[in-house]
């Protein structure tokens, strides 16, 4: 950039800091701003913050986020959060809105404009169609007294705090507070609406995230493949079953079909004679082996795995056997 009389200058001591130095100031100013936000909420922000919550929980509608610039891209992320946490929302670029794109929102959609200063040109016809219609109106402002603040229904009046950038220029503290306001605005309400680990994989089925989210359901081995056999039912047979599944162990279940053991491997190299095949399962099989609920998550059942070095886990419902998981499954899914 070409210096100008007009053009503030970096400090020169700035400018000769250690490059870890400036990294540290900079996250200092922008940690003495969030906690001027934690604070805040004691006041004008914490009462604002609970009408935009009521009001979006009330709304028929969705969440139309909007904003101009780097305010713009925090009102992007937020409406993408609020998306993928239960609370239907999308973003209107600003300068569009007066092109076309107005005609998005409905009376029964809720507003949420972010603008630092609250005078942001593009937002007035934003502001106007909103009056107009009466679309309830919310703004993210660290200016309660600007042209966006006193048009708005609701206020979440941002405290004033020092720009990371030495030249007090470039957006960095403000759009952090930006940020954050949204995350917990956005958190609120999914922790409001019970919002689950099981809902949020509805809207992620994709990449590591989902593979993170599935369930043990949704990758076992149902009933027809799960290896068991009765107790008293001699090792001959179980040796068939065994070698027939392919998962390299059976389980044993007593009179009511509930898993009481189960016989790996291990257990036969354990129990290696003459007339191992004449004795019956139970006198060969380990009792009490570890289970997992169908319902819990796949990544809990790769930690069982892991923390007690086996590769397969039964399915248990109320003791009944209903599938069976190999730790192979969970690496081919992805989960990790």
């Amino acid at each position: 950039m070409v210096q100008t009389e007009t053009t503030p200058a970096v400090p020169t001591s700035h400018r000769d800091e250690p490059l870890r130095d400036s990294v540290r100031r900079t996250l200092a100013i922008e940690a003495k701003g969030l906690a001027a936000l934690i604070d805040a909420i004691d006041g004008a922000l914490g009462d604002g913050m609970e009408l935009a919550i009521r009001g979006i929980e009330a709304a028929r509608g969705r969440v139309i986020v909007t904003g101009m610039g780097k305010s713009g891209h925090i009102g992007r992320k937020l409406a993408a959060t609020l998306a993928s946490t239960g609370t239907p929302s999308l973003f209107m670029h600003a300068a569009e809105a007066s092109h076309g794109d107005l005609g998005m929102v409905t009376p029964d959609d809720v507003l949420l404009a972010l603008s630092w200063s609250g005078e942001t040109a593009e937002l007035s016809d934003i502001v106007h169609y909103a009056r107009r219609f009466a679309v309830p109106l919310i703004a993210i402002t660290c200016n309660s007294d600007s042209t966006l603040g006193r048009a708005a229904d609701v206020v979440l009046a941002l405290p004033k705090v020092e720009e990371a950038c030495p030249n007090g220029l470039a957006p960095t503290t403000s759009t952090l507070l930006q940020l954050a306001a949204g995350d917990a605005l956005a958190v609120t309400l999914l922790e409001r609406r019970g919002f689950s680990a099981s809902d949020f994989r509805v809207f992620h089925p994709g990449g590591k995230l989902g593979a993170r989210l599935l369930k043990v359901a949704d990758l076992m081995h149902g009933e027809d493949s799960v290896p068991l056999v009765a107790r008293g039912t001699p090792m001959s047979a179980a040796l068939i079953e065994i070698t027939g599944k392919r998962f390299g162990c059976c389980g044993v279940v007593d009179a009511n079909g509930r898993l009481v053991g189960i016989v790996t491997d291990g257990d036969l190299r354990r129990h290696m004679s003459g007339d191992l095949l004449s004795h019956p399962v139970e006198t060969v099989m380990t009792a009490s082996p570890l289970t997992v609920a169908p319902d819990e998550l796949a990544s809990a059942a790769l930690g069982r795995m892991s923390r007690t070095q086996i590769t397969v886990l039964f399915a248990v419902r109320e003791g009944v056997p209903v599938g069976i998981l190999h730790i192979h499954d969970l690496l081919r899914a992805g989960v990790i």
